[in-house]
Order: C-alpha cells, then structure tokens, then sequence
C-alpha cells in the first residue's frame, strides 16, 4: 500500500508547489517539477521511482499530449509545416555539433561524443505544452509550430539514434530502410484511420446505453495509437497527440476534453511531473560540476538558437523565432529514455550517466519560466499571430 502513501504526497506537493509557482510569476508546472526533485532521493527522499510510478507517470504524458492535440489547430499545423521542419532540422544539427564538441573537449572518445551530441538533439515538448496551455498560447501560430517541429525531431531523432546504434553500439544491428519504412507506414496508418476510422468509431461508441462512452472511447484510441506508434518505434507521446488531432476533428471534441481535464490534471499529469524531477541525485556528481554546468549551457544554447534559426528563415519575426527556439529547450522523458538505450547499446559512459541525467532535468526545469518570459503581457505584440505576419 506504500504506493498510495506515494500519491498522496505527490499529489499535496505538487499542488502547493504549483500555487506557489504560480504566486511567484512562474508557470505552475515549475513547481511540479521542483516538488518530484524535493520528494525525491536529491532531497528529502520520501518518494523514489518505482515501476508503479513510472507506469502511471506514461499515462498522464500520454494523456497531456492528447488534450495538446485535442486543443491544436489542424489549419494553423497545416499552414506552418515549412516552419515546424526548418525549426526540427535547425534543433538537430546545432546541438548535435555543441553537443559533440563539448564531449571531445572533457575528453570522451569518439563514440560517446556522438551520442551525446545525439541526446542534445532531442526534444520533449510535454512540459513546453502545459506552460503554453497555462498561457492559453498553445494554439497560437508559434504553439503549432513547437508542435509540428518536435513530431519532426523525433522521427530524425529516432532514425539517427538506430543508425549511431548499428555502426556504433554493442547491440544489434538494425536496418535502416526498415526503420524508415515503419516510420512511413505510421503515418499513412494514423491519417488513414485519423479521416475514416475515428469519427465512425466515436459515433459508435456514443450511441451505447452506457455512461461515459464518449470519454471512454477517446481514451481507448489514445492509447491505441500511442501503442502502435510505439510498436512501430515511434515515440507513444506522438501517437496519442495524432489520436487528439483526430477527435478533435469530430462533434465529440469538447465533451472528451471537458470530461478529460479534472482527471489528468488532478491525478495522472501530476505524477508525470514528478517523475521527471525524481532522476535527480546529487550523490557523487562534485567531480563533475563543470562538465554538467557546461553541458547544461550548451544544451540550452543550442537547442534555443538551432530552433530560432529555423524559424527565422521561414518568415517568423525576431522574438518569435526565440519563442520557438525556447519552447524547444526541454529534453524530458524523451532524452531520459534516450540516455537509457545509449546506457545499455555501450554508446553511454556509466561514469557519465547521472551528470547526463542532470542536464536533462535542467533543460526540463529552465524552460517554463523562459517561455514565460517569452510569452508575457511584455511581449505579446511582438508575436507573429498577433501581427498577422505572411504566411
């Protein structure tokens, strides 16, 4: 039963800290993500990652990056493809290089240079998207575009990571054209079932004389294409936000989102949170405070000025451009799972994993109150949907 105990403090911390983030002019998620790193082993120790954790913490990001589909503006997403993969490319291509360099500097060889380059180039936008929400900013033209780029990324992502596997790691080999070919076959799947199967089956399900179809069935083709995308070695996140974008192209829309709110945020959300800041442990890590300090800058950097750059070349305005390149900064349970496989594929220096583990945090903890500064009464005018910029 210690599991309850578990989540009654994560849900009580996370709730003080989120109003207290909140009283302080920052995002509440900052302080959701502060309150896993305060209950967790860096701190005070009171709640650790167990499996039961972990699985529930999958569900509320799954359940986060539907309700992000649910709320996304097909037309917009549609409008700004160009711009989402300018901003993907530019995000892999400058942390890749930052990242490699600064590993050759503190001495890694050249496999483990790669990849960490590699793991810069990641992007989990699930914490971008709950600021953004919190600012009602998630539809806006930069939103869609955050959203279009990190699909992008990690599918380049993912296909770059197999490649650095086969030639590089201890693991066995993979094939390449397979790899693509699943991605591929992803997404004509999803857009195929997304027009045809979707709104037959919501309508189906709505007809049933049983209480909660609706929400029911949205939930069972969230999690649905989340599997399959994850079968087919797609990121899940990216599945179930394909499953939001497609109800919210139904009459359906509102009823799932209204009723699926008070649960992920109430329950599921929180412990997501939380399990990202329970990664952190200081223990041992003194003898590589720089290398963490200068990863950490570098991961920020990079990430922020590949994005912005991409943007930019694509028509947003200045300010926009660093918008986006800032709601790309975080890495998430998307670098963390990455740094786990490179761990166990020879890619990933043990010595180095928990400074690594680190860094993803920090990207994960500054982006919030960036964006917030990116976002705020301040800046308004300066963004490009309020300036109705050509498209």
């Amino acid at each position: 039963m210690e599991f309850i105990l578990h989540l009654v403090l994560i849900l009580i911390f996370t709730k003080l800290a989120g109003h207290l983030s909140v009283k302080l002019g920052q995002p509440s998620v900052l302080g959701e993500l502060l309150a896993g790193v305060i209950l967790g082993p860096a701190v005070l120790g009171w709640v650790y990652q167990t499996s039961f954790i972990h699985e529930f913490s999958e569900i509320g990001v799954l359940i986060l990056m539907f309700i992000a589909g649910l709320e996304t503006d097909l037309d917009t997403l549609r409008k700004n493809w160009k711009s989402a993969l300018a901003v993907a490319i530019g995000g892999v291509i400058i942390p890749f290089a930052g990242g490699y360099s600064a590993a050759l500097s503190f001495g890694l060889e050249q496999s483990h240079a790669l990849f960490l380059g590699l793991l810069l180039c990641a992007t989990s936008v699930s914490i971008s998207v709950q600021t953004l929400k919190e600012m009602n900013k998630l539809s806006s033209r930069e939103g869609t575009t955050i959203l279009g780029a990190a699909v992008v990324d990690d599918i380049l992502v993912v296909v770059l990571l197999a490649v650095m596997l086969s030639l590089l790691g201890t693991g066995e080999s993979v094939s390449i054209g397979s790899l693509i070919g699943k991605k591929v076959l992803f997404f004509v799947i999803i857009i195929a079932a997304s027009i045809w199967v979707v709104p037959l089956v919501m309508k189906w399900l709505s007809k049933l004389k049983i209480a909660e179809t609706v929400i029911s069935g949205g939930i069972i083709i969230a999690l649905t294409f989340s599997y399959f995308a994850e079968w087919l070695g797609v990121a899940g996140i990216i599945g179930s936000f394909a499953a939001g974008i497609a109800i919210s192209q139904t009459p359906f829309k509102h009823t799932v989102e209204s009723k699926l709110e008070p649960i992920a945020y109430g329950l599921f959300v929180p412990v997501f949170f939380v399990s990202i800041g329970l990664n952190v442990d200081f223990e041992g890590v003194g003898s590589q405070i720089w290398f963490i300090i200068v990863l950490s800058l570098v991961a920020i950097s990079t990430k922020l000025v590949g994005g912005a750059l991409g943007a930019k070349m694509t028509g947003y305005n200045f300010h926009s451009s660093m918008a986006i390149g800032t709601g790309m900064i975080s890495r998430g349970e998307v670098a963390l799972i990455i740094a786990g496989t490179g761990l166990a594929g020879g890619l990933l220096d043990p010595h180095y994993y928990t400074s690594v583990i680190i860094m993803v945090i920090v990207t994960t903890l500054v982006t919030p109150p960036m964006l917030k500064i990116m976002f705020s009464d301040k800046y308004t005018h300066k963004l490009s949907d309020n300036l109705g910029d050509k498209e």
